[in-house]
C-alpha cells in the first residue's frame, strides 16, 4: 500500500507535466524580451516606467515601454503553416492599442496557421532614447530578426515571416518594409531584417505635410521636422523593387489617417513592379481592426486571408 500511495503523486505529477506540454505544442503563448542585452541607443531615466490603462471603453492602452517584448501566438500544430507575423499595434506613436490591434488579431492569424507575434515595442520619446526617430526601427527589425534565428525552433520557415500594422503601427511596418537596410543599430548576427511580405491597415504611410498623421508625425520626429527626415520617413518614396509585397486596407472617410497614405504607397508598389493589393472602403472610419461592426469594411480580413492563401502562407477561407 505504502509503494501504491508514493506512485500516485509521481503519476498525478506526471500526468500534468504531459498537460503543460500538450497546452505548450498547441499554442501556449511565448513572452521574449527583445533586447536581453541591453536596449541600443537608450538614456537610463528611472522615473520612465511602463504604464497599462484602460481606454474609455475599458480596453488595455500601454505607454512608456522601455523593455520591449515579442509576445508569441503559435498556430495550432495541425493547421500551422509556417508563417508568422509581426503585429505592431497603432496609437499615434503615443500608446499601443494593444488588445483590437494586438491580441485579436494574434487570434486571427492563428485561426488561418499563422504565427501571431505581438512586438511591445518602444514608442519615441527624448527621455529614454538618444535618437527618438528610429527607437521603433531597432525594435521591428531586432523582432524580424528574432524570429527569423528562431525559425527552425519555433516551426517556422525562415522565408515567410511578415510585418503587420494599424495606423502608426502601420507606418512602423511600412519603415520596417522599406528602410530594412538601414543600420540603426549593430545586429549579432547578418539575419536578415526584411520583412517577406506586409499587411498595412489605415496605416500612416507617409510622413510628408498634407498627407501624414500629425500626432505621429510629431511624436517620432519632432515639433519642426526637416524636409530631409520627413522624406526618409515617408515609406512612399523608400518603395524600391526589393520592398515586399504588401496588402492595404484603408477607409475612404478616414478623417485621421487620409486616405491618401494607402494610395500613394500603393502606386509606388506599382511603379517599382512589386506585387500588392489595395482595398478601400467607402465607410469604417479608422481604428476599427477586424471591424467586426458588419459594414462594408468588415470584408477585409476575409480578403487578406485569400491574399496569404493565394501566397501559401496561410490556409483558405473555405478550408
Amino acid at each position: 500500500m505504502q509503494t501504491s500511495n508514493s506512485f500516485k503523486p509521481m503519476k498525478a505529477t506526471y500526468l500534468i507535466l504531459i498537460l503543460l506540454m500538450t497546452t505548450i505544442v498547441q499554442g501556449q503563448d511565448l513572452t521574449l524580451k527583445l533586447w536581453p542585452q541591453g536596449v541600443p541607443g537608450s538614456k537610463d531615466t528611472p522615473s520612465y516606467r511602463e504604464v497599462t490603462q484602460m481606454n474609455d471603453r475599458n480596453k488595455p492602452r500601454v505607454s512608456r515601454v522601455t523593455d520591449p517584448e515579442l509576445l508569441v501566438y503559435f498556430a495550432p500544430k495541425e493547421t500551422a503553416t509556417g508563417a508568422a507575423v509581426v503585429i505592431c499595434p497603432g496609437g499615434g506613436y503615443g500608446v499601443l492599442a494593444i488588445d483590437h490591434e494586438g491580441y485579436d488579431i494574434a487570434k486571427w492569424l492563428n485561426s488561418m496557421g499563422v504565427a501571431g507575434i505581438i512586438l511591445k515595442y518602444r514608442l519615441p520619446s527624448d527621455e529614454i532614447m538618444k535618437d527618438k526617430s528610429i527607437g521603433p526601427l531597432q525594435d521591428v527589425q531586432e523582432a524580424i530578426r528574432t524570429v527569423r534565428r528562431n525559425a527552425s525552433k519555433w516551426n517556422l520557415k525562415s522565408d515567410k515571416i511578415g510585418v503587420m500594422g494599424f495606423s502608426a503601427g502601420g507606418h512602423l511596418a511600412g519603415t520596417a518594409s522599406t528602410l530594412y537596410r538601414e543600420q540603426v543599430y549593430t545586429p549579432q548576427d547578418n539575419t536578415s531584417a526584411r520583412p517577406d511580405f506586409s499587411i498595412l491597415i489605415y496605416g500612416v504611410l507617409s510622413m510628408q505635410d498634407g498627407v501624414t498623421h500629425g500626432g505621429s508625425q510629431r511624436n517620432l520626429l519632432g515639433e519642426n521636422p526637416s524636409k530631409e527626415m520627413e522624406d526618409k520617413f515617408s515609406n512612399e518614396l523608400r518603395v524600391n523593387a526589393s520592398t515586399p509585397p504588401a496588402f492595404l486596407v484603408h477607409s475612404a472617410d478616414d478623417t485621421a489617417v487620409p486616405v491618401a497614405n494607402s494610395i500613394l504607397y500603393y502606386q509606388a508598389l506599382t511603379r517599382a513592379g512589386v506585387p500588392g493589393e489595395l482595398h478601400i472602403y467607402e465607410s469604417g472610419g479608422h481604428g476599427y481592426g477586424l471591424a467586426p461592426e458588419g459594414d462594408t469594411e468588415s470584408k477585409w480580413p476575409e480578403a487578406c486571408q485569400s491574399w496569404l492563401a493565394k501566397r501559401q502562407l496561410a490556409i483558405g477561407s473555405r478550408q
